[in-house]
């Protein structure tokens, strides 16, 4: 039973939907047969959400350190001592306050190896501001924690996996952003990940233009000939296959993205809004390039149905059993390169 691996599980804004959607996936007995979860909150915050949703035979067991982990069971580490105010369905102070709270711990427990893997619920990218959090979303935040030089935004599911060169940045500054040297990057990310964390030995990955119809030869705008098109022959030389840059609308729409194990995007909505109408309630995000493992469901904190007992625990459960895959690829890959076979030739001579 030691052997299960401790995902922990950080609650999000306790005025969404994140603890509900929580509730929902741990209520199912054969999660346990997979991981032991951790999550970290409150139980009386955990209590308000759970009368909501009407799942009264889910009881967290708390304790103080993921050493205390018991398995079979939900477990809670309460990270404050407060009462908190519960406002539901609504923009608080408390609700990115607590928010922090719950990701500062369980990012402090997952880098120092406390538990495998990090599932993280949808924040506030607004309220969760403060002193020590000073970006534009999770994956920002984790990259800066775990000191890496660089990350990749990567949504994935079952027939499409997406990644970003540029994440969460103003539309205005998405062409100033991208550069060659910045697409390379994520494609070596990209291309490492595919084949550590999802095992897929020589991976074929789509580029996406920037401008509409890939540029049309430079008609409508230059980044595909000057940075995108370089990117792409410089990433080959690298043993990388990447093939474009494609025309994101016709791309999707024909349904090219099925001949390829991942796409590049140059930008947020261009690969964000295609992946949610393919894959949204099985959908993951993955933050690639990180010594830790860290998904979260694909979508945000949807104030508009908190508290009412409508949302979705899909995206939520996939994201855990994504977190759960990664970490047993990392670990065999790891264990399969420790003592590799010694290449000998073989004789002619037969006895």
């Amino acid at each position: 039973m030691s052997d299960k691996l401790k995902i922990g599980i950080s609650i999000g804004d306790v005025n969404g939907i994140g603890l509900e959607i929580i509730i929902k996936t741990l209520a199912d007995s054969k999660i346990y047969d997979y991981c032991t979860p951790i999550v970290y909150g409150h139980t009386k915050v955990a209590s308000f959400h759970r009368r909501a949703t009407q799942v009264n035979e889910l009881n967290f067991l708390v304790i103080n350190d993921p050493s205390q982990t018991h398995f079979r069971k939900p477990n809670m580490i309460n990270c404050w001592e407060e009462d908190v105010k519960i406002d539901i369905g609504q923009v608080t102070e408390a609700g990115g306050k607590y928010a922090f709270k719950s990701l500062e711990r369980a990012v402090y427990d997952l880098k120092e190896g406390y538990i495998d893997a990090l599932v993280t619920a949808p924040i506030n990218k607004d309220n969760i501001q403060n002193d020590k959090f000073h970006f534009p979303g999770h994956t920002e935040y984790l990259q800066q924690y775990d000191g890496a030089a660089e990350s990749l935004m990567f949504l994935v599911s079952d027939t499409l996996r997406v990644g970003v060169v540029t994440g969460h940045i103003p539309v205005s500054k998405i062409a100033e952003s991208i550069t060659a040297e910045k697409i390379l990057a994520k494609l070596k990310l990209m291309n490492t990940s595919l084949q550590n964390d999802f095992w897929v030995r020589k991976p074929k990955i789509a580029v996406l233009g920037l401008n509409p119809h890939a540029g049309d030869n430079g008609l409508i705008g230059s980044e595909e000939k000057d940075i995108i098109i370089p990117a792409i022959e410089e990433a080959r030389s690298n043993n990388i296959l990447a093939f474009g840059p494609y025309s994101a609308d016709g791309f999707f729409a024909n349904g090219t993205y099925l001949q390829f194990d991942a796409v590049l995007a140059m930008y947020h909505d261009q690969g964000l809004i295609p992946f949610k109408q393919i894959a949204f309630e099985t959908g993951v995000n993955f933050t690639a390039g990180l010594s830790f493992v860290r998904t979260s469901p694909d979508h945000g904190t949807a104030y508009d149905i908190a508290g009412k007992n409508q949302a979705s625990e899909i995206s939520f459960r996939e994201a855990l059993f994504t977190a759960i895959h990664i970490v047993k690829n990392r670990k065999e890959g790891l264990e399969l390169n420790e003592n590799p076979l010694l290449f000998s030739k073989l004789s002619r001579d037969r006895d």
